[in-house]
């Protein structure tokens, strides 16, 4: 993969690549913003997850753990069918 950068981006990136530095190449540099990037998403998707399952409880959208979890999937499988 190619990608175009302005002259000042490419020098930021240099920057923070080579000697003195966290990243022994430019290649690297960029791979771990992308690592990062990728990581921040993930996080943004979990605590939408974890906010959506705070909503049901507060708006009391809960049922009861009958301790089969997988009798209780499909219950509630049936139930979003209907």
């Amino acid at each position: 993969m190619n990608i175009a950068l302005t002259d000042e981006m490419k020098k930021f990136i240099t920057s923070q690549s080579g000697k003195g530095t966290l990243y022994a190449t430019p290649s690297e540099y960029v791979r771990d913003l992308i690592r990062h990037e990728r990581d921040r998403l993930e996080a943004a998707s979990l605590r939408s997850a974890i906010i959506e399952g705070y909503q049901d409880v507060v708006h009391g959208r809960t049922k009861e753990f009958s301790g089969d979890l997988m009798a209780d999937l499909k219950e509630h499988r049936k139930e979003f069918e209907k």
